[in-house]
């Protein structure tokens, strides 16, 4: 999950909501959250604002 997560987070190119990202995956919202904080402890991912998720460079 945490690789389709990155990838759809990827191709957004643009900081997304979890939401979006469970719309664009058809999965559930507490699913990608899950993924979300996973790929956040890892620094795969940061939030640059609140509610928002984007790539780290």
């Amino acid at each position: 999950m945490e690789d389709r997560v990155l990838k759809a987070m990827k191709e957004a190119a643009k900081p997304v909501r979890p939401g979006d990202i469970a719309t664009v995956l058809g999965v559930d919202s507490k699913e990608i959250s899950k993924a979300i904080k996973t790929l956040k402890d890892s620094g795969k991912i940061h939030s640059p604002k609140r509610c928002f998720y984007a790539v780290s460079e």
